[in-house]
């Protein structure tokens, strides 16, 4: 069986260098077959909400929006439970594909023996 990939993003457009770079590499990862989930915690449940999706306006860098898009037509997206009710966000108010689940999910997924977690 072929590892599987977890990615943590826990910032927003305020750290638009390290939010790219996430998705980035959750995106490089979907379309190269891996199995890959993601998750987004703090700032970063913005992402899953219809029109949050920041221009982050990087040089050199894919609009986020395409790489929003690449990861939930081929991975998993989930939202933090905490933070989703912080801002107000419900599981009626996520893209298709997204889900709302808490830290027991999370830990589910990267304690497994075939999973490579990367938090940014």
């Amino acid at each position: 069986m072929a590892r599987r990939l977890v990615v943590k993003v826990t910032c927003g457009a305020d750290d638009a260098e390290r939010l790219s770079q996430a998705l980035t590499v959750a995106a490089t990862a979907v379309a190269s077959g891996v199995d890959v989930s993601l998750w987004l915690t703090g700032e970063a449940t913005w992402l899953a909400v219809p029109g949050r999706v920041p221009d982050l306006g990087l040089a050199q860098a894919v609009p986020l929006a395409d790489l929003v898009a690449a990861v939930l037509a081929g991975g998993r997206t989930t939202v933090c439970t905490q933070c989703a009710a912080r801002r107000g966000i419900t599981p009626g108010d996520l893209v298709d594909g997204a889900r709302i689940a808490g830290a027991a999910s999370f830990l589910e997924e990267v304690l497994a023996d075939d999973v490579q977690a990367l938090v940014y």
